[in-house]
């Protein structure tokens, strides 16, 4: 048995949502659709239409944010006198975005406007004191706009405002207790606000500055909505889904240069762009470019007019995000091997030399992989602070838990489930040790799984092209708008195997009936094991629609999986190298002392021993390290050992069932040596012995000990001795015979033998029904 990853909600109800069908009808849209609407939030037949077809007529006015009048005044103000405005923008795709939405914006109006995207490494995040100072005495800058960060830059903007220096805040991040003194904060959240969606993504706080200073909404800016606020994963309900699905239909016509040539470069299909592409093609590579760098080249991407320029950036955009890749992969492998050993509820994981740009994507890997709140740090050699990123759970509101001891950071900012800071490198203890404490008050039970809502199980010959059609009307999917899950439980599994460089991927073909189902597995390469070993397999995941050579077919994308019946893991032979048999949670059985001395030194081995069962009973996996002496011995042990996770290894000192047992022939032969000789010197004429007789030495080893056994012989200090008129005795009688009988029984079932019919044997005794 292997238990899913997440705890599988499954919502039956669907009555309610039978409300929506005249809406539907209406409109020409299945009624399968109703209970995912229904799911999602949308409860009410007037909010059906405006869900599958927003309109600009949908977005709120700009003008219900609290400052907007007083920050457009003094936009207004400043291009009349021709001030110079200054953009401070963000290094993230949400940050570029803006930051070109802007610039674009105020440029329509005739502003003199500059921008600037911070360093991560020599600005850090946010309103920088020192680059404000710049701005204002080198370039005459009089106000400064920013876009995507600024509620938590108190003492750049106190400094501007100081000297003169309007600073008008457009942000959507965690608002702090005390707010900037800026001259204006645009925030959808502001607490002196009633603005009526307060899910904005930065861009979208900037669309909304843009809309009500040019006084129309800006369509052709609506494509750079739709990039940032989809790689920022903000919710994409109510007004985000129209600025989203809005703009998405203007990506697939934009006239942005740099975005047509990366389409080129990634040999992306402008009629096919949805949510998916942005999120995991464009959203990543703008991301790479502030993650390893100056994030300036960004804007010039987005908002350049030069061919040439575009595809020099675009051929650096590639670099940047093949470096980024590799750097995650490697750094992502050493923080999830320190988070093992660290063995904690909260992983504070710090290691010096790590790139600072990508330690959010890592703290994003360790938490999918342990399911714990998850800091991931490093040294900066030039401020000589530690610096990361934090990523959490849904058990944990990382803000709220990393405020109660914000006084030992000397930066810290960000929301729920995502976090920047920074430390000075002597608090590194007490800040673990302020974690323990606020853990340990807390009582947060981290052993809870996180929660996965399955929308519906499907057989499978359900899946078809044409549901999947019917279900890519709900899209474009994101957060608090989910692509819907689904549980299949196959019948049967065939054609699996790991694809990628790193065979990280599982791709496989699941069938029930006749209806066969392509899946594919993203990071589910070391699930292979587990998956082929079980049975009573039950999937749950995406579906979407696969194109190849002309053909279209549905495919089930997975998310988890558990397995619900008895699992045999095949060790045997070569095999062994793809287990880890040393690991705390399995237990090695073995039935001689020989093998206890081979395998204990490495791993946790007992002893067969069926009067002391007790001692082993705490493991769910037992690894049979030797094959058992007989199937007697075996149906004991899985008897007595009711577990539903075997690893076979199943080694013997002597290959019992290939070589076979002496045959009359061989008995007679040897018997005749005897009756030639008086005595025969075993011990140190035996190879003799085998070269006369040709026969293999292991069976003329045991034919000694049959006829030993039975009074045909004496053996006295390596020397064997005929006796004469031996007692008439079938060589059956033997004990050793016999158990020589019940080794090939048991290695002809445990070693030569599928791992299906073992299984089915393990199921046939009366133990092991899981």
């Amino acid at each position: 048995m292997k238990e899913s990853r997440y705890q599988w909600q499954e919502e039956t109800d669907t009555i309610k949502s039978e409300s929506l069908f005249p809406a539907l009808k209406e409109l020409g849209l299945s009624n399968d659709l109703a209970p995912l609407l229904w799911k999602r939030g949308v409860k009410q037949v007037e909010d059906v239409a405006s869900f599958f077809y927003p309109a600009l007529e949908n977005l709120h006015d700009p003008f219900l944010l609290y400052d907007m009048e007083k920050a457009v005044e003094r936009i207004q103000t400043a291009i009349m006198n021709n001030e110079k405005i200054l953009v401070y923008g963000d290094y993230d795709a949400d940050g570029i975005t803006s930051t070109s939405l802007m610039k674009e914006s105020l440029e329509l109006v005739g502003a003199n406007v500059s921008y600037f995207i911070p360093n991560r490494f020599d600005d850090g995040y946010g309103p920088n004191k020192e680059v404000y100072k710049y701005y204002m005495k080198q370039e005459q800058v009089t106000l400064i706009i920013t876009v995507d960060n600024g509620v938590s830059g108190h003492e750049a903007i106190q400094y501007a405002q100081e000297n003169n220096v309007d600073v008008i805040v457009t942000d959507h991040h965690e608002l702090p207790e005390i707010l900037p003194n800026a001259y204006a904060i645009i925030h959808p959240r502001h607490p002196q606000g009633e603005y009526p969606f307060g899910d904005l993504a930065g861009v979208g706080v900037a669309f909304k500055l843009s809309s009500a200073l040019l006084g129309e909404i800006p369509i052709d800016a609506l494509d750079l909505v739709a990039i940032g606020t989809i790689a920022d994963l903000v919710s994409l309900t109510d007004e985000n889904r129209a600025l989203v699905k809005l703009g998405l239909d203007r990506l697939k016509e934009t006239d942005r240069i740099g975005l047509q040539i990366m389409f080129s470069e990634t040999k992306l299909k402008l009629a096919e762009l949805n949510e998916e592409t942005v999120g995991f093609t464009i959203g990543p590579r703008l991301n790479a470019i502030g993650r390893l760098g100056d994030g300036s080249p960004g804007v010039e991407l987005l908002t350049t007019f030069d061919d040439e320029a575009a595809e020099q950036i675009v051929r650096d955009v590639e670099a940047s995000n093949d470096e980024r890749k590799e750097i995650v992969q490697r750094i992502s492998g050493e923080a999830l091997l320190m988070a093992e050993q660290e063995s904690s509820d909260f992983n504070l994981i710090i290691k010096e030399g790590w790139h600072q740009g990508v330690l959010g994507i890592v703290a994003s890997k360790v938490v999918q992989k342990t399911g714990r709140p998850t800091l991931i740090m490093t040294y900066d050699e030039q401020t000589g602070l530690i610096k990361g990123s934090g990523r959490s759970t849904e058990h944990l509101d990382m803000f709220q838990f990393l405020t109660q001891m914000k006084e030992k950071f000397v930066s810290f900012g960000g929301h729920h489930m995502a976090c920047g800071l920074s430390f000075e490198k002597d608090k590194v203890e007490s800040i673990r040790e302020a974690i323990k404490t606020q853990l340990a008050a807390g009582e947060y039970d981290f052993s809870q799984k996180p929660a996965l809502a399955i929308d519906e199980n499907l057989a499978i010959d359900q899946i078809t092209v044409k549901k999947i059609e019917q279900l890519n009307q709900l899209r474009p999917f994101g957060t608090d708008n989910p692509a819907p899950y689904f549980k299949i439980d196959p019948e049967t599994m065939t054609s699996m195997k790991r694809l990628g460089v790193n065979q990280d991927h599982l791709k496989l073909l699941v069938r029930s009936g006749e209806t066969d189902l392509d899946c594919i597995g993203f990071s589910f390469g070391d699930a292979l094991e587990e998956i082929e070993s079980g049975s009573g397999l039950s999937f749950v995941g995406q579906v979407s629609i696969n194109e190849w050579n002309g053909q279209r077919k549905p495919q089930f994308q997975i998310t988890d999986y558990c397995v619900n019946g008895l699992q045999i893991f095949d060790a045997r032979g070569k095999k062994a190298q793809n287990f880890e048999l040393s690991k705390n949670d399995i237990c090695g059985l073995v039935f001689t002392q020989p093998f206890y001395d081979k395998f204990s030194k490495t791993m946790n081995v007992k002893l067969f021993d069926f009067e002391k069962l007790d001692s082993i009973d705490i493991y769910q996996t037992i690894a049979i390290l030797e094959c058992p002496p007989s199937l007697e011995v075996a149906e004991k042990m899985a008897v007595a050992y009711d577990v539903s996770r075997w690893v076979l290894l199943c080694e013997t000192d002597f290959d019992h069932y290939l070589a076979g047992i002496p045959t009359r022939d061989d008995f007679g032969k040897f018997f005749k040596l005897i009756h030639q000789q008086s005595s025969i010197d075993v011990r140190h004429k035996l190879d003799a012995i085998i070269s006369y007789l040709k026969i293999d030495k292991n069976k003329v080893i045991f034919m000694i000990k049959v006829f030993f056994e039975l009074g045909f012989v004496t053996i006295e200090d390596g020397l064997m001795k005929r006796v004469e008129n031996p007692p008439h005795r079938p060589l059956t009688e033997s004990t050793k015979y016999q158990a020589y009988l019940k080794k090939i029984e048991s290695e002809k079932l445990f070693i030569c033998s599928n791992t299906g019919e073992i299984k089915q044997w393990l199921c046939s005794i009366g133990g092991n029904k899981k």
